[in-house]
């Protein structure tokens, strides 16, 4: 019987694979550290109060994501002038690995010891996320685009799968019961974050820079000249611009759930063994959605499958916002969590393989690093409403608002035009230096 081997297919195999290795390795930190743990762990061991502890840990994070918002499009558009998406993403990875790892350092009343480490790993993983999505449009066609970009998904979340029953192996065997006890545990996912650099290491390479460019160029000015370059150009992708608009409306939505899932789940009475269970739910769920759409996505077009998912995002956010209303059980949960993991897993691959297929490859970390500007910036925006509404009116009302999120964003993306957008990119030129 023939082993299953999704990579076969493929022209570049290990290249492919190597991508998707980064995307199963930098979940050691947008799981274990930033889902389930560090934020836990200011609150419970570091801050004087959990009050503190909960306020310092928005500051972090929402602190992060405003230096990722602002750098996203320089960085972008430097990589892209001097064609180094390769190094930027192994030196970014092994670095943050290693912040993630001296997390363990962090003990009572050092929250700015805490900070120190936190925030420049956090724009790390950041701007390396933008810079791994980059890698796209070299790794794949129009063609198989949605395949290569949720093989990416699906391998993240077998890495999430599979950090979270080593999180619970590890409380299970060693007693780790207690925040306290959880400082093993970041140095393990910086160990897993630095071995999951390693193929990309080895086998990632940037394109040959283009005809005429100048290598002796100060690097900051290329950055610029690029971007304004883009800005003179942007008429020819105005299918990408209408997308960025869409995708920043929807992800106010998305990135709310990503920081505010944990907390609907503890409101509902959901213990911390509960709790993780549902996060291997969701993990689970969005996987399965991830190699469907690997199989599906380029048959159903990027644009459809959004669609879908937005839809999946509306019922499963009402239906959580008509529990919270009609005071339901804490188990009545279950169901929407398994809905929210296929939210999570259609919504990645299908947003990032349309931004692959709007972007020509010679200005990719550029159009990439505006897509984790817009992503990053819906991360301050749409929790900051969501928690005000929910301060002010209640669970209920700012669920609605949240859903609303999904619906606007629905009915914008009948706005773009997905083969126009292919069209445009087909007939550019490759850029040429000044």
């Amino acid at each position: 019987m023939p082993k299953f081997n999704p990579f076969a297919k493929l022209d570049n195999p290990k290249a492919v694979w190597a991508w998707a290795m980064y995307d199963l390795a930098n979940q050691s930190f947008q799981l274990v550290i930033n889902t389930l743990l560090f934020g836990v762990y200011l609150q419970k061991v570091v801050a004087r109060s959990e009050d503190d502890g909960r306020r310092f840990w928005s500051y972090l994070v929402s602190g992060s994501l405003i230096v990722v918002v602002v750098l996203s499009p320089v960085i972008g558009a430097m990589v892209d002038a001097k064609s180094c998406k390769a190094r930027l993403l192994v030196l970014s990875g092994l670095a943050a690995s290693i912040l993630t790892a001296c997390l363990a350092l962090v003990g009572k009343d050092q929250l700015w010891l805490a900070a120190a480490l936190y925030i420049p790993a956090a724009i790390l993983v950041g701007l390396g996320e933008n810079v791994l999505a980059a890698f796209l449009p070299d790794l794949a066609s129009p063609r198989n685009m949605g395949f290569v970009s949720a093989l990416g998904w699906t391998m993240s979340y077998v890495g999430a799968i599979v950090l979270q029953l080593a999180v619970l192996l590890g409380v299970a065997v060693f007693d780790w019961k207690t925040p306290e006890q959880w400082r093993p545990l970041f140095v393990f996912s910086g160990v897993w974050f630095a071995l999951g650099v390693i193929p990309s290491m080895l086998f990632l390479r940037d394109r040959p820079r283009g005809v005429g460019a100048d290598t002796r160029e100060w690097i900051i000015a290329a950055a610029f000249r690029r971007l304004g370059q883009t800005i003179r150009e942007a008429v020819r992708y105005r299918q990408l611009k209408t997308f960025l608009l869409v995708f920043f409306v929807y992800s106010l939505g998305t990135q709310t759930a990503v920081y505010f899932a944990g907390s609907i789940a503890t409101d509902f009475g959901f213990s911390t063994q509960e709790l993780f269970l549902m996060t291997l739910l969701l993990s689970l769920s969005a996987g399965a959605t991830s190699v469907v759409l690997a199989k599906y996505q380029d048959r159903w077009g990027s644009v459809p499958t959004l669609r879908g998912v937005l839809a999946v995002w509306f019922v499963t956010i009402g239906s959580i916002a008509a529990l919270y209303y009609w005071h339901a059980p804490k188990a009545a949960l279950w169901i929407p969590a398994a809905g929210i993991g296929i939210g999570f897993g259609g919504i990645g691959t299908a947003s990032r393989a349309l931004v692959g297929c709007f972007t020509p490859p010679e200005k990719s970390a550029e159009f990439f690093g505006l897509w984790g500007m817009i992503y990053k910036g819906a991360g301050v925006a749409g929790p900051f409403i969501f928690a005000w509404v929910w301060s002010k009116v209640g669970a209920t009302a700012a669920l609605t608002i949240m859903c609303s999120f999904f619906v606007l964003g629905a009915l914008l993306l009948y706005l773009v035009k997905e083969r126009e957008g292919i069209a445009a990119v087909s007939v550019s030129e490759p850029m040429q230096a000044a």
